[in-house]
């Protein structure tokens, strides 16, 4: 059995990793960190996991993360870096769930999270976690940078077409839209039920934090510097990423071909049928993403439609996925649920 720990287990990605591991049948959850909560029963807190986890909250000081075959950091940005070296020091592996080893350029990582990295050694060491591009250097990696939700579902749905080199990598344009809980379990009047129930909206268009990450993703696809417009929106849904991507065609193509071909095997993504148009809920509670491909009028632009569940591929699935990767096991054990509907 693998035994795993958690550090900040009380947030959206924490209990939905609690949720995934509780049932996955090669794992044992042997720690759960959290400083507040220290002392209280997961399933106080989460009802939803009684009978299944009996573990209590520990503070991160007193839990025996060392004892651990991997840890996940299911914490605010710049937390997993500083305890990140001790636990590899001791052999345990890392999946951290946060931004801390996902960008190479440690200027750049500074210049959008705002502070300065305690380990930029290990950013050139971390494997940055997304199967379906870097499932081999998963395998023998020891510490995983798990991806971003958008990131997850726009590198996803741009994949095939910038390998296949057949689109202008100078103009891509991801125009997003996700649910609340991406924004986390915090209180904020912006999340506040009467505040984002009901309306539709924008939000970081100058730039988010997530736009570093899917260039640099989709320029080591390209093996060139790309030009991307990244727009994000916030949805009156509680999970669900849906991200409407655009190109320009360069060479004439077989989209459906293309696509099918490349996500051939891939247990997580699922290209559905031309003319298809996928929706949160076929994904909602699931590791999959649901991907179609349009080429409208005919004409040069191509619209790819990608879903996801922020808190499963975008978050704890993937992180589950990635786990099963670093220890040799069936790359889908533990995550097969069929999604949820309604």
């Amino acid at each position: 059995m693998i035994k795993a720990g958690i550090v900040g287990g009380t947030g959206y990605t924490g209990v939905e990793l609690l949720r995934l591991l509780a049932q996955h049948p090669e794992v044992e959850l042997t720690a759960i960190t959290s400083r507040k909560e220290a002392g209280m029963p997961v399933a106080d807190m989460f009802p939803s996991l009684r009978g299944r986890v009996s573990l209590t909250f520990s503070s991160p000081e007193d839990a025996a993360l060392k004892a651990c075959d991997v840890v996940f950091f299911a914490t605010p940005n710049g937390v997993a870096m500083q305890q990140t070296r001790e636990l590899l020091d001791a052999g345990v592996k890392v999946i951290d769930l946060a931004a801390d080893f996902r960008i190479q350029d440690i200027a750049e990582w500074s210049k959008w999270y705002g502070m300065e990295h305690a380990c930029p050694d290990l950013v050139a060491e971390a494997v940055y976690g997304l199967p379906e591009i870097n499932r081999e250097r998963i395998r023998g990696a020891r510490l995983i940078a798990n991806p971003g939700c958008y990131p997850t579902a726009v590198q996803l749905g741009f994949l095939p077409l910038v390998e296949a080199g057949v689109i202008d990598t100078s103009w891509m344009v991801a125009d997003c839209k996700s649910g609340v809980s991406g924004a986390g379990r915090k209180a904020e009047v912006s999340t506040l039920f009467a505040e984002a129930s009901d309306t539709f909206k924008a939000y970081a268009v100058p730039g988010h934090r997530h736009w570093p990450e899917i260039r640099q993703g989709l320029a080591r696809m390209a093996d060139a510097e790309v030009g991307l417009t990244f727009v994000p929106h916030l949805t009156p849904l509680i999970r669900g990423i849906h991200a409407t991507l655009y190109a320009r065609l360069t060479k004439d193509v077989d989209l459906q071909a293309l696509f099918e071909a490349r996500y051939q095997g891939e247990y997580f993504v699922d290209v559905l049928p031309a003319k298809s148009h996928p929706e949160t809920r076929s994904v909602r509670a699931s590791n999959h993403c649901r991907i179609a491909v349009h080429r409208p009028q005919g004409g040069d632009t191509v619209v790819v439609l990608s879903v996801i569940d922020n808190l499963v591929k975008g978050a704890a699935g993937q992180a589950v996925q990635n786990m099963n990767l670093l220890f040799g096991l069936t790359e889908n054990l533990g995550l097969t649920q069929i999604p949820i509907s309604p």
